[in-house]
């Protein structure tokens, strides 16, 4: 299996209109490959420009935000890059594309990485947080899952969210319980549709 970082992307249109989107970039030697599903902005943007920046933050809120139409985070412009970074970004790398594996479903882009930074200290690991972050990637697939296996694995992150949570991880938490409360009640009423 290939080591998989969960960032937080940032790409740019060719008019500078930025796209903030959470995506697990894939390591790959020396490069990170970046697989965005077609159709999405982030796709677009990277075509267009060959350029995204990849954000690591442990800030839960704007994995669980992305995922619940909350995209609006401050950001940062960094020097010779069309591209800005977080603002809440612990670290970034500038991505360059390389070569691309067209596909109809993920198109995959080899990236170097033509500049990094350090901007905030990791102050360590937090079980709230990895729950927020395992439940928004749980969100990003709820059409792919039955309801019994989301409702299994919501139990079982609530635990630590209850146990560790602090107030931003509770908020991350509960916006990303209402996306999951809607999808239920939507399975629900069509299996009760005659």
């Amino acid at each position: 299996m290939p080591y998989i970082s969960e960032t937080i992307l940032t790409s740019a249109s060719p008019d500078g209109a930025v796209h903030i989107a959470p995506l697990g970039i894939i390591a790959e030697g020396e490069h990170w490959i970046v697989a965005p599903f077609h159709p999405s902005r982030t796709l677009a943007n990277i075509r267009a420009t060959g350029t995204v920046v990849a954000n690591y933050t442990d800030e839960a809120k704007i994995f669980a935000g992305c995922l619940t139409g909350r995209r609006d985070w401050p950001l940062t412009a960094l020097e010779n890059c069309p591209v800005p970074r977080l603002e809440a970004a612990l670290a970034h790398d500038v991505l360059e594309v390389v070569d691309v594996k067209d596909d109809p479903v993920r198109p995959r882009f080899r990236c170097r990485v033509a500049a990094s930074g350090q901007h905030r200290p990791f102050t360590g690991m937090n079980r709230a947080k990895a729950a927020v972050l395992e439940a928004a990637i749980l969100v990003s697939r709820l059409s792919m899952l039955a309801p019994e296996k989301i409702e299994d694995e919501i139990a079982y992150l609530k635990i630590a969210i209850d146990k560790t949570a602090g107030p931003e991880e509770e908020q991350a938490w509960y916006w990303l319980l209402e996306k999951v409360i809607a999808h239920l009640a939507s399975v629900e009423d069509q299996r009760a549709a005659p």
